[in-house]
């Protein structure tokens, strides 16, 4: 691919992200293949080198703000008229409480992603604390001439300790995964305000 018909593509493939942040990702790109044709790679190589037009753009679409696309995506392309205006007025009432209700799905399935993770770790800490105060109780209960009922509480410790290590790999797992579902969530948000404008 040649340098003009990555940076068509690419234009083609930001379609959707506010038409500065295009032009300058546009600029760099072009500067980049032009600095690599000047450290003597042909120009097929130098854009080769960069990434599939794809991949460039998955990465500015990951690296822009949610925001800034969705004010690009409402921001009207032209004066609206004043029938359409009256419209949205008057559609208010409905359209107003579904865009909440849509908003407060969202905001709930967050929370009760990050709600599982904070329980899981509320249960590792518990784990964690009921194995201390039984093997704290353990030494008393030795101490004080119960072996028998010093050994039982030993032995609960001990299991309490084993499931909190294993939970405390689990609890890091879930937390890890979880970030990478909500980047993953926020990404294809993004490609789908992005990607609709790829269709027009």
């Amino acid at each position: 691919m040649l340098k003009q018909e990555f940076l068509n593509a690419l234009k083609e493939g930001l379609k959707g992200l506010p038409e500065k942040d295009i032009e300058e990702r546009l600029t760099f790109y072009g500067e980049m293949i032009d600095d690599r044709i000047e450290e003597g790679r042909t120009e097929e190589e130098a854009v080769k080198e960069i990434g599939t037009v794809d991949e460039v753009v998955q990465q500015i679409v990951a690296e822009t703000p949610l925001t800034k696309i969705v004010k690009e995506k409402i921001k009207p392309k032209r004066r609206m008229r004043a029938w359409e205006i009256v419209l949205l007025i008057l559609g208010f009432p409905l359209w107003f409480p579904l865009l909440v209700a849509a908003g407060a799905i969202v905001l709930a399935l967050y929370v009760t992603l990050w709600s599982l993770v904070i329980a899981l770790w509320a249960i590792e800490i518990a784990f964690i604390v009921s194995a201390v105060a039984l093997l704290c109780g353990a030494i008393v209960l030795f101490v004080s001439g119960h072996g028998t009922t010093g050994l039982f509480a030993l032995g609960a410790a001990l299991i309490l300790a084993a499931l909190s290590i294993f939970l405390f790999f689990g609890c890091v797992a879930a937390s890890k995964g979880t970030v990478l579902l909500a980047k993953k969530i926020v990404i294809g948000i993004k490609n789908l305000f992005v990607g609709k404008e790829r269709t027009k």
